[in-house]
């Protein structure tokens, strides 16, 4: 699925970006009603840089839509919290021109990773279709 990766999240300007691209899929096994999407974090500022591997599940692409709603309205968000994995966090500043993006991994690295990056206007309605070309590219037995 390399050629048909799909960057679930994109973070970037100033220098600094977090992406969370969805690089795979693994099929259905040992009675999983579900596939499994193999991804990945890449985190590149002029200060670190670095990756890290995620498993993605259809409840984690729903609870993604949850957050981009709440992030639209104006909310701090935090994603994948109870998950087995790693954690995404989202604050917008006072001004609501950037947002505070802090990735953090409890379980294998026990590293957190907090980036600055500006907020465009046009962010939301990219975010809105990035997740709907991972539900169109990625299909599961759960409605969204």
């Amino acid at each position: 699925m390399s050629q048909g990766s799909i960057d679930l999240i994109r973070l970037a300007g100033a220098g600094n970006s977090v992406v969370l691209r969805i690089t795979g899929k693994e099929p259905r096994r040992g009675g999983r009603t579900t596939d499994i999407l193999t991804s990945e974090f890449v985190i590149d500022t002029p200060f670190v840089s670095g990756t890290l591997n995620a498993w993605l599940f259809p409840s984690d692409l729903t609870e993604w839509q949850e957050c981009l709603d709440a992030l639209d309205a104006g909310q701090s968000i935090t994603w994948r919290d109870a998950a087995r994995g790693p954690a995404l966090s989202i604050e917008r500043d006072e001004t609501e021109e950037r947002l505070r993006v802090t990735v953090r991994d409890n379980v294998t690295t026990l590293t957190t990773v907090t980036v600055t990056v500006p907020l465009a206007d046009s962010w939301f309605d990219d975010a809105y279709d990035r997740l709907e070309q991972a539900w169109k590219t990625c299909p599961s037995t759960e409605d969204h």
